[in-house]
């Protein structure tokens, strides 16, 4: 990440604020990450630092930055006409399976050359038709669904933070702030139906419903 950011930056007192920033993020992933090794590496690879501090304005921007190669690698030598990318998480389109197939092994290799795997199991070539599951949404060609997971998980949220608000561990605002924040996602896809049911549901202490 260094290096890729130390070519357009010249200015050392940045540079000096980028590592700093890198330091911070050492060691979040320790618990969660499962040992990957690449080629050439060796055993000191195995206590390389990795992670960047998450929540940080610079995590999602570095992250555009780190993948920019990738996004070189799918137009400029893929030739991939229809590819979208939001951080990491990218979609390509194609007529041809046996193209997608073939583009999904040279991703692969690729992206090792940058360090990174995919998970190979969610990554399957599919029809548009049944849904392409993407940023918490299932797209298909004609309209939008919220995962149905992620619905259930804000209605569990939503009566937690409710039940808090009642008991006095919450205030109004942050129970405003919650659906507020919740609805600007929801509202892109077609959710009316479900923000309507799940609100019909929650009744504020106090009579406010």
């Amino acid at each position: 990440m260094r290096s890729v950011l130390s070519h357009p930056i010249a200015d050392q007192q940045v540079m000096w604020l980028i590592d700093r920033i890198l330091e911070s993020g050492v060691g979040v992933l320790f618990e969660e990450y499962q040992m990957r090794w690449f080629p050439g590496d060796d055993l000191l690879a195995a206590v390389r630092p990795r992670g960047l501090p998450i929540g940080n304005l610079t995590s999602q921007f570095w992250a555009n930055c780190y993948l920019n190669e990738l996004d070189q690698f799918v137009k400029r030598e893929l030739k991939a006409a229809c590819y979208v990318r939001y951080v990491d998480d990218f979609l390509l389109f194609s007529e041809d399976k046996r193209e997608l197939r073939r583009w999904r092994g040279e991703i692969i290799a690729f992206l090792r050359t940058l360090r990174l795997t995919l998970h190979e199991e969610r990554v399957q070539v599919r029809p548009v038709a049944e849904g392409v599951p993407f940023l918490g949404f299932v797209v298909y060609p004609a309209h939008r669904r919220l995962k149905r997971r992620a619905g259930l998980a804000y209605r569990r949220r939503l009566r937690r933070l409710v039940q808090d608000y009642g008991a006095g561990r919450a205030q109004l605002a942050d129970v405003a702030a919650s659906v507020q924040g919740w609805v600007n996602h929801t509202r892109y896809g077609d959710t009316w139906g479900l923000r309507r049911a799940l609100f019909s549901e929650v009744r504020i202490p106090g009579g406010m419903k």
